[in-house]
């Protein structure tokens, strides 16, 4: 497994309760640019719509050594899911602030997966509070390493 990009912001801003992981329906060259490191998922979102799962705001750049056809690189691409996950995300989506954003892009045996999550969103304070702890927890660190 080759994690190819991670959505750093996502924890800071975000509770997320779920993780599951999807395929991507990729056109052409965005499988190579993919793998080049060419795709940015900051401010990317999942959709669940007629029973589909949809990635939307995604970049993909488009790959450099390409001839003539290059997708466009903000499209909304579809993500490969069960049946049955897709209707239980349904449901946990329906409840009020729940949103589903996308982890981390990896390869796993040459196909591109997204690790997604069931997200919540922090309000200021929230975001406060983790800071505070995260910041105690590297001094106990620098503390134990001194003694």
């Amino acid at each position: 497994m080759k994690v190819i990009t991670t959505n750093k912001k996502a924890y800071h801003n975000f509770f997320i309760s779920d993780n599951f992981e999807a395929g991507v329906v990729l056109e052409g060259s965005e499988v190579k640019s993919v793998r080049d490191g060419g795709i940015s998922i900051n401010e990317a979102f999942i959709t669940i719509k007629d029973g589909e799962v949809f990635l939307k705001n995604a970049y993909i750049k488009q790959y450099d050594k390409t001839s003539s056809f290059a997708p466009n690189e903000k499209r909304t691409r579809k993500l490969l899911l069960n049946k049955a996950e897709i209707v239980k995300l349904k449901k946990k989506c329906d409840i009020a602030g729940n949103t589903l954003i996308p982890l981390k892009v990896y390869i796993n045996n040459g196909i591109v997966k997204i690790e997604c999550g069931l997200a919540k969103g922090k309000k200021l304070y929230d975001k406060r509070e983790s800071l505070k702890q995260k910041s105690a927890e590297m001094e106990i660190k620098r503390y134990s390493k001194k003694i």
